[in-house]
């Protein structure tokens, strides 16, 4: 199956699963959300500016190497800030008393937010204090701007002050050149800075949307079932008969079983009707230059919908003015009596079997110019019976009698009962279901149906979810249809 899709294709697949894709998208959302609130520790920063300056005895033109100006310095600064012997007097001066007493710092405060050294039990771990500190450098300025973020606000503040406390010492005894400042303490800040409760819900819900949307894309493509009839056409060079819409309107006038519902029951879809009437035109011309008009229709797999498409084919052929009779071929599975609630004490299998007259096991008028001929009691060997001598002289002598033949025979992949009558019949009809037979059922069905040389008169695709569609049906069909349906109940209302 071709698999190529137009932007309009992936729009329209898309908007066929929208309330999936919001639900989807919203859940997303809701659980990024519930992540954010309720199971991530808020983290609260504080932050201290400080800036460096040189010593005026060293001049810009000094040729000795050393750094010579405050800009120069700033990097220099921040890495030095950052070694590990600050961060040791760092953690020494953030537990003196004076920050106990103004920040609440204990032991167990900064086990909480930093761990310990793995193998110890109390040593404070020093790279999870430098990964909480970040120094930035102030574009054009020698001013640079020192970030701590923890799981603490009063920490966080207190780590900034400390820093900047022992920033100036660290510094002289590193480089011995310039010297750093605070312009103001760092205050405590009780508004969390992570995590970001509408931010990552606004990602939740996107990630989530994209995921939905690239799995349906997924399904799509990778699914091999029949998705347009134009494809259908395309891939095995065979004609197109007709497509016959789900049936889903009316859902409280009509029954939905679509093994029961046929042509002459009430308030069924006009859209049906006139894929009924196609149907009925492309299986006559199809027919014209046959010289026997006997059809045989079938599918690949079992409840495609065969049995009602032979049926409505039936019932559309007989409106035209045809003398028509429908044979129940199915003589594993009889449909056709339940279809038109009608006996099925003889039929088919009596004839072939000679218990029965051929004339007493056709029921006439069924519908007006449509006889009905049921498969009769289920026989042991049905594949046998279809293609005995006796079957072919039972249809030479109907073929005389009726402007058109149609036999409802098994599935082709289930059973070979549909290809015992290859050599008397004028073509096969192949009915697929929608969304629902594969490529490969179809390739498999026509390798048996070639194999005994029985001509193909075309596909019917049935069941067809116009939610899917988007031809031409989609952007007019439904409207047309409409309209015409409504226009139809005002003139019998008249």
């Amino acid at each position: 199956m071709n698999n190529s899709y137009s932007i309009k294709d992936i729009i329209s697949m898309l908007l066929s699963k929208i309330w999936l894709i919001i639900l989807v998208t919203f859940l997303g959302g809701i659980v990024a959300f519930s992540i954010s609130k309720f199971m991530i520790s808020p983290k609260y920063s504080s932050h201290i500016t400080m800036y460096v300056q040189s010593y005026k005895d060293i001049s810009e033109d000094n040729n000795d190497g050393s750094i010579s100006n405050s800009k120069q310095l700033v990097n220099t600064y921040r890495e030095v800030m950052l070694d590990d012997a600050v961060m040791d007097a760092l953690l020494i001066e953030v537990q003196k008393s004076s920050y106990v007493e103004k920040y609440g710092i204990t032991l167990d405060l900064l086990r909480e937010n930093y761990g310990v050294v793995a193998g110890t039990t109390d040593t404070i771990s020093t790279a999870s204090l430098r990964k909480s500190i970040s120094i930035k450098t102030v574009d054009d300025t020698s001013a640079m701007v020192v970030t701590v973020t923890t799981k603490n606000a009063k920490l966080s503040a207190a780590v900034c002050n400390a820093l900047a406390e022992i920033a100036p010492e660290k510094v002289e005894e590193a480089i011995g050149i310039g010297t750093i400042n605070k312009i103001a303490e760092a205050k405590i800040y009780e508004n969390p800075v992570s995590p970001s409760v509408i931010k990552n819900s606004i990602i939740g819900a996107f990630a989530a949307l994209v995921i939905v949307v690239l799995v349906i894309l997924a399904i799509n493509f990778l699914d091999n079932s029949i998705k347009r009839a134009s494809d259908l056409e395309e891939r095995y060079k065979k004609p197109i008969l007709g497509e016959v819409s789900k049936l889903n309107y009316d859902k409280k006038k009509i029954d939905l079983d679509t093994q029961k519902i046929k042509l002459t029951d009430k308030n069924v879809p006009f859209d049906i009707i006139e894929s009924y009437k196609s149907i009925r035109t492309n299986v006559t011309f199809a027919l014209s230059t046959a010289q026997e008009k006997i059809i045989v229709v079938s599918s690949p797999n079992p409840n495609e919908g065969k049995s009602t498409v032979s049926c409505n084919m039936a019932i559309a052929l007989a409106q035209s003015g045809k003398k028509v009779l429908l044979i129940d071929g199915d003589l594993r599975k009889n449909r056709q009596d339940f279809i038109f609630e009608i006996l099925n004490k003889k039929g088919l299998s009596s004839v072939i079997s000679k218990q029965e007259k051929l004339e007493d096991c056709i029921q006439k008028n069924v519908v007006e110019n449509l006889d009905v001929m049921t498969s009769g009691p289920i026989p042991p060997n049905p594949s046998e019976l279809l293609g005995s001598e006796q079957m072919r002289n039972i249809l030479k002598e109907l073929s005389s009698v009726y402007d058109t033949i149609i036999i409802d025979t098994p599935p082709v992949n289930t059973v070979t009962d549909a290809m015992e009558l290859a050599k008397v019949v004028s073509g096969i009809v192949i009915v697929v279901s929608h969304r629902k037979t594969s490529t490969t059922d179809v390739d498999e069905a026509l390798k048996k149906i070639e194999l005994c040389q029985l001509r193909v008169l075309g596909f019917i695709l049935n069941n067809v979810n116009h939610e899917h569609d988007t031809g031409y049906y989609a952007r007019y069909g439904k409207g047309y249809y409409k309209q015409y349906r409504t226009n139809a109940r005002e003139t019998e209302n008249k």
